[in-house]
């Protein structure tokens, strides 16, 4: 019992704050944070989240870069018998699963046309689609060629995919091996044709493909790349490493073993520096503007592809079925 009584006292001294010599008590002050830590914490909390905002800029630039030189458009309106061409609409490019990836055009040259012999691969713009391209087509039909075009992936109604420079020079790929495996067409009778970004696209293909026929380059853009490069918002990532595409035309021309057309607007007179890389037999025609230059346009196509008849004189192709 003396020993309950005394640990009563005890805790009865502990919870009236004193001590057990009856002094009172003391209590340790609760713990303190250094400014300098609240500081470097909240510096490395701006940090962080500094960084993450440009990372998802950085992810959000690489993804949609690609609109910014491309610009395609889903919705074919016009086909080549609004213009009064028979044509054939073919898909190709089979994937493993044997879904076909590309939608094209193959629109024939009578069999008493001049230039009958001759296939142009034509290549269209970084804007629209084909249905945009029709006019185009007519004037290159009406020199009396075969005439196959197609839409790239992302354009039309082929295979939605973010267009870019390695998947052109695919879908390029993919269509001369249509050509020639598919339909039999002598590789030395094709030409590759191309207008804007397109023409680019066509002396690159043709810088790889020395056995073809030859390139026709209408406009082409000296500095395709510059449109992602000189945005402004590339300054805020580095673009060049998000951006896979350069589109060199230099550097492509000077890769050039087949014969080739430049067809440039306006009435310049200096080659921009790309043609002047080129190495094999060239022709450069400046179109002028307005009428004059679509009616200056057939005129040198015709002239052109008289030279090429002329030199190299090509077997003709035998057409299969589609």
């Amino acid at each position: 019992m003396a020993g309950k009584k005394q640990q009563l006292k005890s805790v009865a001294r502990d919870s009236s704050g004193l001590g057990g010599n009856g002094a009172p008590r003391t209590t340790a002050p609760p713990p303190t944070v250094s400014p300098r830590w609240l500081l470097l914490a909240m510096g490395l909390t701006v940090a962080a989240a500094a960084v993450c905002a440009w990372a998802t800029l950085c992810l959000l630039f690489w993804q949609g870069s690609w609109q910014l030189l491309y610009h395609p458009k889903a919705a074919v309106t016009r086909t080549p018998a609004g213009a009064g061409m028979d044509f054939d609409a073919v898909r190709f490019a089979a994937t493993d699963a044997g879904r076909l990836r590309l939608q094209g055009w193959w629109i024939p040259a009578a069999a008493n046309a001049k230039f009958a012999r001759y296939t142009v691969i034509y290549l269209h713009r970084q804007n629209g689609n084909l249905s945009d391209a029709v006019d185009a087509l007519a004037a290159l039909h009406n020199l009396g060629v075969n005439v196959f075009a197609f839409d790239y992936r992302g354009y039309g109604q082929s295979e939605f995919a973010h267009p870019g420079e390695a998947r052109w020079r695919e879908d390029t790929a993919w269509a001369l091996d249509y050509l020639t495996g598919t339909r039999h067409v002598d590789p030395r009778t094709v030409v590759l044709a191309g207008e804007g970004l397109g023409a680019n696209l066509a002396i690159e293909v043709a810088a790889a493909h020395p056995e073809i026929a030859g390139a026709i380059a209408r406009e082409p853009m000296t500095d395709a790349a510059s449109a992602i490069f000189d945005d402004p918002r590339a300054r805020l990532v580095p673009a060049r490493l998000l951006v896979r595409d350069r589109w060199n035309l230099s550097s492509a021309a000077a890769a050039l073993q087949v014969p080739s057309l430049w067809l440039l607007a306006g009435n310049g007179s200096a080659e921009p520096e790309a043609i002047q890389k080129v190495s094999t037999r060239k022709s450069v025609v400046w179109m002028g503007t307005g009428a004059a230059a679509e009616k200056n346009y057939a005129e040198a196509l015709g002239r052109w592809l008289d030279e090429l008849s002329a030199r190299r004189q090509p077997a003709a192709p035998v057409h299969s079925p589609s």
